[in-house]
């Protein structure tokens, strides 16, 4: 389950989060964030997040790529955006054949 809170701040949008985060949430997570205004500022609070998936930290790394902040994430979230992030900029190798090595 995901609890979102939404409040504003100095004109700061702050969106905290509770619960788990997986890929069920996210389209209203999505919704939710295009529906602030692009100019203004985010800020996701992840403090209360117990547990995230794959889509969930790829999520939001795009988010914070785009601009927004993220609090209180846990060390073990943080690490797996910045992996997540490391692995999406390493350029795409074309890997051999395994049945023909020359290839």
């Amino acid at each position: 389950m995901l609890r979102i809170q939404r409040s504003i701040q100095d004109g700061i949008v702050r969106l905290t989060l509770s619960g788990r985060i997986d890929a069920e949430h996210l389209s209203d997570l999505r919704r939710l964030i295009e529906g602030e205004d692009p100019q203004g500022r985010l800020t996701l609070d992840l403090e209360e997040v117990k547990l995230v998936d794959q889509d969930a930290v790829r999520f939001l790394a795009r988010c914070e790529a785009a601009g927004a902040t993220l609090e209180g994430c846990a060390a073990y979230v943080r690490e797996w955006i910045t992996r997540e992030r490391a692995e999406g900029n390493k350029p795409h190798r074309k890997t051999r054949n395994r049945r023909n090595p020359e290839r």
